[in-house]
């Protein structure tokens, strides 16, 4: 009997998470659906699903207005750079919180975290102010060291919560072995958070290309990411939902892909120490 209301709950819950996903898939179907049709029936009550007569006009017509590849260029170019730097400096701090931590590590970490609380545009008058005086705006470099910032504290706490789950003894064994800070770090402590630092990567990769607060209001024309390309496609006139979706679909198919091919790599990191 027991076995059969386990079963049962088993069933609900498959049931109850295909309905969860199918509910968080339909923007991205829906959105792929009007990319296809006309402007006429992307607007048409009641919506038309499949029965419609599929066009690549859309994508024709988002080719010729806007520099897809440069903006496609530029979204690789921020997003893994700004999460390269932001290991780069994430490592060795995270190194120290969890392995030589002192009487204000947490606090100092919960404040890193509350500086995610403060709304963008909070900071954007300053920032803005020392792009321009340091004459970097509407630069790669600009939205690599702003988007580094941004998600610093996510990158510093998700390798702190790796970092703590691996054993110090081994770390005291390399050093008795005669393994300096860097050797420590590089050869002992890496390897063995490798799928949590991989997952931390992967995870700022998608927050810098998804992030369009920044990267609309930094740059104009020669370091304008993707999202500023589905942004250029909104128009005094209105929105013409069939284009748009087709700039949607080519600025997020990228990280679609990479998502779906290392989402191994992501549910292994992420879930990483959580069973003992």
């Amino acid at each position: 009997m027991a076995r059969a209301v386990t079963t049962q709950k088993k069933i609900m819950w498959t049931i109850f998470a295909w309905a969860f996903g199918l509910a968080m898939f339909f923007p991205i179907l829906w959105t792929f659906l009007t990319s296809f049709k006309s402007e006429a029936t992307a607007i048409s009550d009641p919506p038309v699903w499949f029965l419609f007569d599929w066009t690549l006009e859309n994508y024709a017509a988002v080719q010729e207005r806007s520099n897809y590849p440069k903006a496609l260029m530029n979204s690789i170019v921020i997003a893994v750079g700004s999460t390269l730097l932001g290991i780069l400096i994430a490592v060795p701090a995270a190194w120290a919180m969890a392995f030589v931590p002192g009487k204000r590590t947490k606090d100092v970490l919960l404040w890193m975290l509350s500086t995610k609380m403060l709304p963008a545009v909070g900071v954007l008058y300053p920032l803005v102010l020392l792009a321009k005086y340091f004459d970097v705006m509407d630069s790669r470099i600009l939205l690599i060291v702003v988007l580094m910032l941004i998600n610093l504290p996510i990158i510093v706490w998700m390798l702190y919560t790796y970092f703590r789950e691996i054993p110090v003894d081994i770390l005291e064994a390399a050093r008795m072995d005669g393994a300096g800070l860097k050797s420590e770090i590089l050869y002992v402590l890496t390897p063995m958070a490798l799928p949590g630092i991989a997952s931390t990567v992967l995870l700022n990769i998608i927050l810098a290309w998804n992030e369009a607060f920044w990267t609309i209001l930094l740059t104009t024309v020669n370091a304008a990411p993707l999202t500023a390309f589905i942004a250029s496609f909104s128009a005094p006139e209105g929105l013409f939902y069939a284009k748009l979706s087709a700039a949607s679909m080519l600025a997020i198919a990228p990280i679609l892909i990479m998502g779906w091919f290392s989402q191994k790599q992501l549910v292994r990191g992420l879930t990483f120490g959580a069973v003992k």
